[in-house]
């Protein structure tokens, strides 16, 4: 590997990491007002005076209360896997940092520059299996799915869970292990958007990233730590990553690489899960680090191209492959999976969606 090519980007991430942890101690005056403004917005919609629309079929919205890296789309991917044989399913997205506006469909020609890149991960492994679309107004984009001619039966909003002004039938609160909404305060000092009591308006809580082999008294721990109510269901997940790596036309199994130091490139808001298992694997590889849902520059791409062997996450792949050579470009295959509980969550789902 080229150290020296690494150098830039080191530079500018220790920077970065400095100038944010500085720029939050600044900003620690302004929590007490974020946190009131966020907190009467919600009272106001609890209460009415704010007005949200509620539909008369399934909409299921998947959310967190901090700032990304939480695992919204392995849920999001798989609530499609548990629905799609028996039912139309569609997701809804915002379509973050792309260039387009209001409502579109995602077709597996879209690129993530028109639709967002999570969207684009979804219609790319699901097809014709699945609609998708995106629409930073999640009323409009409600009415234009279900004004297709083939309409989906359910809707499931991604990163829906502060958009008060659709109710949705259903609420999934995810929380990361490592990172548990109760041991955090609101922005801009803390990562969370709203305060902890928005945690109420969950069905369910989903803590991911959690170890596989979390004990029983672990959990009852974390449930009396994030004050679960009687009416909600609280369940634990972790990451299941394949054993193969995809390119654009084949996979190999990870062992492959034992031998060939590689790049790792991430740009998700919690990347530590992904290098861990990378290094418990033994693999030999330098890490690049970008920003959630970043759009690489030409400059960057330039110097990805030096690297004969990059391995990166599926949301980052779909962004990076139309502009490096796919032959050395490989995704990691993954998905969330519950522990011990899968079917009490399947179950629950699949009951609301027959009401």
């Amino acid at each position: 590997m080229n150290v020296k090519k690494l150098l830039p980007i080191i530079k500018v991430t220790f920077y970065t990491f400095v100038i944010m942890n500085l720029l939050r101690k600044i900003l620690l005056p302004i929590v007490p007002i974020y946190y009131v403004v966020t907190w009467l917005r919600n009272k106001m919609y609890d209460l009415g005076i704010k007005k949200s629309i509620a539909y008369d079929f399934p909409v299921i919205a998947v959310g967190n209360l901090s700032v990304g890296g939480t695992g919204k789309s392995p849920m999001v991917e798989y609530l499609i896997r548990l629905l799609k044989d028996d039912i139309s399913v569609a997701t809804l997205s915002r379509g973050y940092k792309r260039d387009t506006k209001g409502f579109q469909i995602v077709s597996t020609s879209s690129t993530a520059r028109q639709v967002g890149d999570e969207p684009l991960q979804f219609k790319n492994k699901f097809t014709d299996d699945i609609i998708v679309g995106v629409d930073g107004d999640r009323r409009n984009g409600i009415t234009n799915l279900r004004a297709l001619s083939d309409k989906p039966d359910v809707i499931v909003l991604d990163d829906a869970y502060q958009h008060r002004k659709v109710k949705a039938g259903f609420y999934i609160l995810l929380t990361s292990f490592n990172d548990l909404y109760c041991d955090d305060i609101v922005l801009p000092t803390g990562n969370l958007r709203e305060p902890t009591s928005g945690a109420r308006r969950a069905d369910v809580i989903v803590v991911t990233k959690c170890p596989s082999d979390i004990s029983s008294e672990k959990r009852t721990e974390i449930k009396e730590r994030l004050k679960v109510s009687a009416n909600q269901s609280l369940f634990f997940a972790t990451i299941g990553y394949d054993t193969m790596v995809v390119n654009a036309s084949e996979s190999k199994n990870i062992k492959a690489f034992s031998e060939t130091p590689f790049v790792l490139v991430t740009g998700i808001a919690n990347p530590k899960p992904f290098i861990n298992h990378y290094q418990n694997l033994g693999l030999k590889f330098d890490h690049m680090s970008f920003p959630d849902h970043h759009n690489f520059t030409d400059k960057e791409i330039k110097m990805l191209e030096t690297h004969p062997t990059i391995i990166t996450t599926e949301k980052d792949y779909v962004r990076l492959a139309p502009d490096l050579n796919k032959k050395s470009l490989w995704y990691q295959p993954m998905e969330m999976k519950f522990i011990d509980d899968d079917h009490l969550f399947d179950q629950t789902i699949l009951e609301y969606v027959k009401k």
